[in-house]
């Protein structure tokens, strides 16, 4: 194998696929990433058996060959030389770089042992924007269940021209609280349902923001089959499998009707329940908000055995009954924090049924908390 090609393609590409090579395994070979060099192209991958990611890599070719070497190790090493174009071949199993006068030989693996990355099988396809499924991710993903006793709720859930949207509706769960967003599909009329692990869900988050901006590239192109999920973007190809069994019907959750219905500012809310969480109890988190209609105020309280009480007050716009509930703040934060708007809704129906959090003017994007119960 022998391939010429610049520092900052290696660099890129490498930090494409690093990521998933350096997550824990068993099998020391998937701490390694493969080179694969035909005569056509540069490939690097790098899988953990769930998932997989492939990136081509622009270079001059002068001789194939395959590899298996440690990810991180070679990133490091040429980040550090500097040199625009540096030389690699192999020896054995051996990588050889050669470059800033020096040649420089690491240990590598027989890619023989290297576990094969399937391609990604063509099912039913999607084209969406980059950005915007990128973000609709992350704002969903926080409230996936964080452990694998009921794995449906550990993973998000994609559903395709469904009845409740004609595009895309993610939305995630962990029982506690959660968080529903809806986006707009460029191509794909094909109604179907699949569930996403959280893994992969934050691998392609990142993978998205990694190269967006270097790109002109704005549109992400999708397949769903059976049991995988692929996705191709810019130079790179990611697939994981899907998370099996069906997504309980959480729309049943959602209220329809509210009986107080408040507006505020997100920004002066934040600061408020911060300040409250320093006086929570570890463990449980509890804020109690309590809603006048009258006084057009929220009243914030929280206390703990060990550090003392708090207790304020933030104006607000309220339409509808006094009320009062009693809230997770880390759960309450992570859904304010996701609101695209600086005015947020908080409604509410009484202290023992969930309420919601949204943006005032939105309806994209929706976070239900369920109460704790005193």
């Amino acid at each position: 194998m022998k391939f010429t090609c610049t520092k900052n393609n290696i660099l890129q590409n490498l930090q494409i696929v690093n990521n998933v090579a350096n997550s824990k395994t068993n099998l020391p070979i998937l701490n390694n990433i493969l080179i694969a060099v035909d005569e056509s192209k540069v490939e690097f991958l790098s899988t953990n058996l769930e998932i997989g990611i492939k990136t081509q890599v622009r270079a001059k070719i002068d001789a194939p060959g395959r590899i298996a070497v440690p990810g991180k190790m070679l990133h490091d090493y040429i980040n550090l030389v500097t040199d625009e174009n540096i030389e690699i071949s192999t020896s054995g199993e051996e990588l050889c770089i050669s470059c800033d006068g020096s040649v420089t030989k690491m240990k590598g693996m027989d890619a023989e042992d290297y576990p094969i990355i399937p391609d990604v099988t063509e099912g039913t396809a999607f084209t969406l924007l980059a950005d915007v499924f990128a973000l609709s991710l992350s704002k969903t993903v926080i409230a996936a269940s964080k452990s694998d006793i009921r794995p449906e709720l550990s993973g998000v859930y994609l559903g395709f021209n469904k009845e409740r949207h004609a595009g895309l509706l993610m939305a995630a769960t962990d029982s506690y609280r959660l968080a529903e967003r809806k986006m707009s599909l460029l191509q794909g009329g094909e109604t179907l349902e699949c569930i996403v692990p959280s893994r992969a869900v934050q691998e392609i988050i990142r993978l998205l923001s990694l190269v967006k901006g270097d790109l002109k590239e704005n549109q992400v192109r999708l397949w769903v089959s059976e049991n995988q999920i692929g996705i191709r973007y810019d130079v790179f190809e990611f697939s994981s499998r899907l998370v099996s069994g069906n997504y309980p019907d959480y729309a049943q959750i959602i209220p329809t009707q509210f009986k107080t219905d408040v507006t505020l500012p997100v920004d002066a809310f934040l600061k408020k329940i911060k300040a409250a969480s320093l006086f929570t109890t570890s463990g449980i988190n509890a804020i109690k908000f309590g809603v006048s209609s009258e006084k057009q105020v929220i009243n914030i309280a929280s206390s703990s055995t060990q550090v003392g009480e708090h207790a304020s007050v933030i104006e607000a716009m309220i339409s509808g009954e006094n009320n009062e509930i009693t809230l997770n703040y880390r759960y309450l934060l992570d859904g304010l924090m996701n609101l695209d708007e600086s005015d947020s809704k908080f409604l509410m129906n009484g202290p023992d049924s969930p309420c919601m959090i949204r943006s005032k003017n939105k309806e994209d994007y929706l976070y239900i908390i369920m109460p704790i119960r005193q």
